[in-house]
């Protein structure tokens, strides 16, 4: 079988890796096929170039409301990407080499400020405000869709902006199943991340 996903060795090809592996399924007894996160992604899925879709949304909610997929497994639930990954996944962050941050923490932090901010819009925007702000070719042709799988997301981003304890480690098991020169890396996990510049943010502009 094909299983579609962004890109091969990308986030979504992992958590392909681990809702296969419940199911009892070595990733070497299937094929993936990458086909992006956008229009040329729902094609496949509806020429049948692939047999199954691991992607987002709006591509995602795409092939769902046109009724091509059955949903087998759903990291938009924090619940269900707590039980597929075995603890907190952090899909998206800011990261940069340890001698940049260093050097440059003025960066660093306006950035931080900046996502810490969008965090907290994003927990309460209206369908109406992320349509204002959402640039068109986002929308996949479609905005009623983008906003119902943003919508569906919504829970899953974060409310601070704060690391979660616990992530790292779930990062790095996800990362063996598709790098397997990382089978026996031993990685310092309280040295691959800080909230340092998250906690001076909430400083700067409480809540």
């Amino acid at each position: 079988k094909k299983i579609g996903v962004t890109a091969p060795g990308s986030s979504s090809q992992v958590m392909a890796n681990f809702a296969l592996a419940r199911a009892g399924v070595k990733p070497n007894e299937v094929s993936f096929v990458g086909v992006g996160a956008s229009s040329a992604s729902v094609a496949a899925m509806r020429s049948g170039q692939i047999d199954a879709f691991a992607n987002l949304d709006p591509a995602l909610a795409t092939v769902e409301k046109d009724g091509l997929v059955t949903i087998a497994a759903d990291t938009r639930n924090v619940e269900e990407s707590d039980r597929i990954f075995g603890g907190p996944m952090v899909a998206g962050c800011l990261y940069a080499p340890e001698k940049y941050i260093r050097k440059n923490p003025e960066i660093i932090q306006g950035l931080t400020n900046a996502i810490v901010r969008a965090d907290r819009w994003l927990a309460k925007a209206t369908a109406e405000d992320i349509v204002k702000v959402v640039p068109e070719s986002y929308f996949l042709g479609n905005k009623d869709i983008y906003v119902a799988g943003f919508l569906k997301n919504r829970p899953a981003l974060s409310k601070d902006g704060y690391f979660p304890k616990g992530a790292p480690q779930t990062s790095f098991r996800a990362l063996q199943t598709v790098d397997p020169k990382l089978a026996s890396a031993k990685p310092d996990f309280e040295a691959v991340y800080t909230n340092e510049f998250v906690k001076k943010a909430h400083k700067k502009y409480p809540m």
